[in-house]
């Protein structure tokens, strides 16, 4: 069932639609509690993203060993008029999970006049920031901010006199979910954006061990800052009494998974008291808190196709580390 959004004005200015879906939050202490009952403890990686790990990820971003956002920009730099060729005039552009909305403009910027930019984001302030700032930059474009969770049902605000909707869906976040997640997820959108569009996605690829998991592990320690402020969060949010020195950040490529498997590691046999329960952690046991998952480019093409697109074009670096997937619906012109 699709829910219907109230529409306002943006607090600050007219030059957007914010569009209210309220997405409900999933419940912090519940998952963790959940996860932490799990003969292999856990923490679902969405928790990872409070302000603190938000501001995080973004310092991850500009560390030299991680090497996915810097790719992606450069090859959607090269590869936008490209693109844009692809989707044709009066596209209606749609993001998904659109952070700071650096990304969608090098495609806003190649396309002959976008009919529209549509941003689904369930983080509030990042989304009505992004947009504020694009509106700023972009007086001329239809903006339409949704609030809402990506992946539960909910309307798009698609023009039927518009152009073609393309999906956009970058930085690797499709590696986030295990492949049949994956799928699902691709075959969702697949309905969502209708019988005559397109979408992108960014896919990270196979690469060495010692690539990826430097990447994920960087000598600034950034990546382990990142991944124990869920301990830090869960002691403030829920009065925990995580030890954060007391857990070690691991990351390691699983070549038979095809993943980064990223877990803190127990350096000694420990209790943890949350809401009124007691959790043991041997020494050495691990806590998964996220895999990331690469592809190659037959093997995401397969994903893909199984979803209900049908694979069109991929753009790679010149060391095939990330690729730009084109896809299409078997309904587009």
């Amino acid at each position: 069932m699709l829910t219907t959004p109230s529409l306002r004005a943006c607090p600050t200015r007219a030059a957007y639609t914010f569009h209210d879906h309220a997405p409900q939050e999933s419940s912090f202490e519940a998952a963790l509690l959940q996860g932490l009952s799990e003969p292999v403890k856990s923490i679902p990686f969405r928790f990872l993203y409070d302000a603190a790990g938000s501001a995080l990820f973004e310092k991850i971003c500009e560390q030299p060993e991680y090497y996915p956002t810097r790719t992606e920009m450069r090859i959607l730099e090269r590869e936008a008029p490209a693109i844009a060729q692809l989707a044709g005039p009066g596209a209606q552009l749609v993001e998904l999970g659109s952070g700071a909305g650096q990304k969608i403009k090098l495609l806003l910027d190649a396309m002959a006049d976008p009919a529209a930019y549509i941003s689904v984001e369930i983080s509030r302030a990042a989304l009505l920031d992004a947009a504020s700032r694009l509106a700023d930059e972009r007086p001329d474009l239809d903006i339409h901010a949704v609030w809402a969770d990506y992946s539960a049902p909910f309307a798009l605000p698609l023009s039927p006199e518009a152009g073609r909707v393309v999906g956009f869906f970058p930085g690797s976040s499709i590696g986030n979910f295990e492949p049949d997640q994956a799928r699902e997820f691709l075959a969702l959108w697949a309905r969502r954006l209708g019988p005559d569009a397109d979408m992108i996605v960014g896919v990270d690829l196979v690469k060495p061990a010692e690539i990826l998991e430097r990447a994920y592990d960087d000598s600034a320690g950034v990546t382990a800052a990142f991944s124990l402020n869920v301990l830090r969060r869960a002691n403030r949010e829920l009065g925990a009494d995580f030890d954060p020195d007391g857990f070690q950040h691991e990351a390691r490529y699983r070549p038979a998974s095809g993943a980064v498997e990223i877990h803190l590691v127990s350096r000694r046999s420990q209790r943890v008291q949350i809401a009124g329960r007691t959790f043991v952690f041997s020494a050495g046991e691990r806590l998964h808190i996220e895999n990331s998952h690469k592809y190659d480019l037959e093997g995401f093409a397969a994903l893909a196709q199984e979803a209900g697109f049908v694979w069109h074009t991929a753009w790679t670096d010149p060391q095939r580390w990330f690729s730009v997937h084109y896809l299409r619906t078997p309904g587009a012109r």
